[in-house]
């Protein structure tokens, strides 16, 4: 049962044992300065001015470049994952630099089709890309990063897609870190990185440069990956004037093989569905940064800034319109073009699905005929280019001023976006190997572009073009009444253009991708912060946040044309943009000097929510407006510093739900509204259901133990609930044994992380990492969908002989699983060439 707001309010009774379990575990623990949700000043996306526009009404977490090492996180995202409250990671894509980040119930995802909510920003450049507002993790700059701050709530200041919250990154410079440094790691999985850093500062001028090599082979079958960034910062400071030119490239090459069967999967759990499955990402960054002081009360932030990113991707994937088709013996027909192409050895007959585990002949035959491909061929070649280019400029103004006897500070912003997006994919018919890898086939059909002689045949050619233009204007105040009361109010306006261009079906209409779209929208935000004593501050907000469509998901939004992401694409209807509102209320304050904690309460309503609803077989589908969706919760953190011991835990109750009544298809629930079992039907969505992939409980708990001056031990450990399955959202699925495998849901899992450092003199610092200690076995999402594949890992095209149906005739189901990494253990040092000052 989903639980109600209600029972969660019930829980705030459990508060003093929470605080009172942290406490037990912190009875040997430092002050952690990220697991604990506190109040900070205000942040704006703009670095610099703004940076002190009053305390703001929520709970914001933060982190510096030294929690960032101190943790040996290899990456963001996994610092992200261990030290954060609130935050955790599906590895759909399987590959630690490509997950989905999710942080109360909302997600930053490179993968199109998840639902965005969450906007990501580095020194005031949006890093949530036109196309989709996904965003690319492996092209952060990790080792350039001087602090992060997780601004949880629809701020407004923050712009679009923060529905759930907002990250802000901000990158080291000369100043801040002087010196130089290099970094070198190795170890499971033949992971390895090299990391250097440099800054410094002479007169006016400052310079800071970075940069990093990543590879590894992966603990998965045909899973290496290698990661390359670089990142350059030159300043000058004047008197009153501060310039900062910023210029970044990085060139990614990852394998992601995502979500296994669960029965191949607990065969062999390094196993792979089928393969290859690579993106390629290359960016560039240019970003200058102009900060002004015009008075003692007032300053200008300003920047102009270019992003490119060019992504290339190759998946080789189950073309599930063969599943239930006769894809064996070749017909006289078939054999004949096989010969005239000079093949040899193609069964006469006799071949069948009793003594072929893996058939190409007749993919081979019908590609050469161009007759019915689509059906005989098992596999398909997925290919995808994307192209995206934005300009864009920021300006802050911030000032600082009295009202009568009342402090106050005006934050006000414009900022403009100019986006390009040129989206091509095509896909080749090929046949699945022994080792679930897919060859691709020649001929005249051999490409999925509608031509074959089939009903069924089927179109995955998309030549998109689409621009946008946001253009936003946002004003943030905090006034201080007396000493302990600060209210906060802020407004965004944004208004956003987009205009998508079909080059192979112009014209608009039916199929075509042809559009122009504009949406508009103010979005408010209030919020009291009350400092009741000095050792207690309560607070609370009522905050709203918008997202327009963007390009993708206008382009497939037809539930009469679905398409398979991020493949083929029909226009039309049209989408609305989605509003969040968001509320939060809650305490902050300390025992002492040793210990502080806090408590909180949220609510946030998404309207006209943007989900990809999955459509006739996994993969499948089309974006759609939910009525409405809700994600409420209650956290609670505390931190504790006693001698050499520091202690901290964070623990997250989180209730995310339908609001409104929906269907969509559910070929894989059992639950299904099919002629029979194994056949394709609908489901129906309650008001009260629960969404998938959103645990209702995240704990995470941290020691770290000074051993002595030169050598210190942490320890963390993650606790995530059990979910959902895609596919099962109305948690009605209940397998079989025989059409349904896998009960359509994950488990809850703890991981257990140890470290160890040892600073064996100034500037030389050597550590050991072990993740997942205790080799638990989990997994962190789940998707239902037909599987071709039987225990064994043979191709079996029809597990059913009947009964048949319209023509069709029934297939097997099962649940995939994103595997959790095994025990993974690395070493390294760090050496500082010159220390700062």
């Amino acid at each position: 049962m989903i639980r109600k707001v209600s029972q969660i309010s019930h829980r705030i009774a459990w508060v003093p044992a929470g605080l009172a379990a942290a406490g037990v575990l912190a009875a040997a623990t430092p002050e952690l300065p990220t697991l604990p949700t506190v109040l900070v000043i205000g942040v704006t996306p703009m670095p610099g001015a703004g940076q002190d526009a009053g305390r703001v009404a929520a709970a914001v977490q933060t982190a510096s470049a030294e929690d960032i090492e101190q943790a040996h996180a290899s990456d963001l995202t996994e610092f992200m994952r261990r030290r954060l409250g609130g935050v955790h990671v599906n590895e759909l894509q399987g590959n630690p630099l490509q997950p989905d980040v999710n942080y109360r119930g909302y997600t930053a995802s490179p993968l199109l089709g998840t639902p965005q909510g969450l906007s990501v920003y580095l020194d005031g450049v949006r890093l949530n890309q036109p196309f989709g507002d996904v965003v690319s993790w492996d092209l952060v700059p990790r080792a350039a990063i001087r602090s992060l701050t997780l601004m949880p709530g629809s701020n407004p200041v923050f712009g679009l897609n923060s529905l759930g919250g907002a990250l802000s990154l901000r990158s080291k410079d000369g100043v801040s870190d002087p010196g130089s440094r290099v970094h070198l790691g190795y170890g499971s999985n033949q992971r390895g990185s090299l990391e250097f850093e440099s800054g410094g500062s002479r007169g006016p001028w400052s310079w800071y440069a970075t940069g990093n090599h990543f590879e590894e082979d992966g603990w998965r079958d045909h899973s290496p990956s290698e990661a390359r960034q670089l990142f350059a910062k030159l300043g000058r400071q004047g008197s009153a004037t501060q310039l900062m030119l910023t210029a970044a490239t990085a060139d990614t090459d990852l394998t992601g093989n995502g979500l296994q069967e669960q029965q191949l999967l607990a065969a062999d759990r390094s196993s792979v569905y089928t393969h290859p499955d690579n993106t390629r990402n290359r960016s560039a960054l240019l970003n200058l940064q102009i900060t002004h002081r015009a008075s003692e009360a007032a300053s200008l932030a300003a920047n102009l800034y270019y992003r490119g990113i060019r992504t290339d991707t190759l998946n080789g994937d189950i073309n599930e319109a063969s599943l239930g088709e006769s894809v064996y013996q070749p017909s006289a027909a078939e054999r004949a073009a096989l010969a005239a192409a000079g093949y040899s050895g193609f069964p006469t007959s006799g071949e069948a699905q009793a003594n072929t585990t893996f058939p190409r002949w007749r993919c081979m035959a019908n590609a050469l005929l161009n007759d019915e491909p689509n059906e005989k061929c098992n596999g398909l070649l997925n290919r995808t280019r994307t192209a995206q280019h934005s300009l864009g400029a920021n300006l802050q103004w911030t000032l600082t001023h009295a009202l009568g006897r009342h402090a106050n500070q005006l934050v006000a912003g414009v900022s403009l976006d100019d986006s390009s997006v040129h989206f091509t994919q095509s896909a080749q018919f090929g046949y699945l190997t022994a080792d679930r890898g897919v060859v691709g086939v020649t001929g005249p059909g051999a490409s999925a572009d509608g031509s074959q002689s089939s009903e069924n045949a089927f179109d995955s050619r998309v030549d998109l073009g689409g621009t946008s233009q946001v253009f936003s204007v946002y004003v943030a105040d905090a006034l201080t009444v007396g000493e302990r009361l600060t209210l906060n109010l802020a407004g965004r306006y944004d208004r956003s253009r987009i205009r998508n261009r079909d080059a192979l079906n112009p014209g608009g209409g039916t199929g075509s991708l042809d559009g122009e779209h504009a949406f508009a929208r103010f979005s408010p935000s209030i919020g009291l912060s009350f400092a009741a004593t000095p050792a207690l501050t309560l607070y609370a907000s009522f905050s709203q946040a918008s997202r327009a469509p963007s390009s993708v998901e206008l382009g497939c939004a037809d539930p009469d044309n679905p398409c398979r992401l991020p493949n083929a694409m029909a226009g039309d209807p049209p989408l609305d943009q989605v509003v969040a509102s968001n509320g939060e209320a809650g305490a902050r304050g300390r025992f002492g000097e040793r210990v502080s904690w806090n408590i909180g309460m949220f609510r946030a309503d998404n309207r006209d929510d943007i989900l990809f609803v999955a459509d006739d077989q996994a993969g499948f589908g089309y974006f759609r407006n939910f009525g409405r969706t809700r994600r409420q919760g209650l956290e609670l953190g505390a931190a504790a510093q006693f001698g050499q011991f520091n202690v901290g835990a964070h623990l997250t109750w989180l209730d995310a739900s339908y609001q409104s009544a929906e269907e969509v298809a559910g070929d894989g629930n059992s639950s299904n509204d099919g002629a029979a079992p194994g056949f394709e039907g609908d489901i129906d969505i309650e008001p009260g259901d629960r969404l998938p992939l959103t645990p209702h409980r995240i704990f995470k708990g941290f020691v770290q133990w000074q051993v002595t001056p030169r050598a210190s031990i942490d320890l963390d450990a993650i606790y995530v609930g059990g979910s959902l399955a895609r596919g099962n959202e109305n948690a009605g699925h209940a397998p079989d044994g025989v059409y349904y495998l896998g009960n359509g849901s994950i488990g809850g899992y703890t991981v257990l992380n140890l470290g160890a450092e040892l600073r064996p003199r100034a500037g030389l610092a050597l550590y050991l990492q072990l993740n997942n200690a205790l080799d638990r076995q989990y997994s962190t999402a789940a998707q239902l969908g037909a599987t071709g594949f039987d225990a064994a890992g043979t191709f079996v095209a029809r597990p059913f002989a009947g009964p048949v149906i319209d023509g069709e005739r029934p297939l097997q189901h099962s649940t995939f699983l994103a595997p959790g990494a095994p025990r993974a253990v690395w070493a390294g040092f760090r050496y500082a060439f010159a220390a700062g000052p």
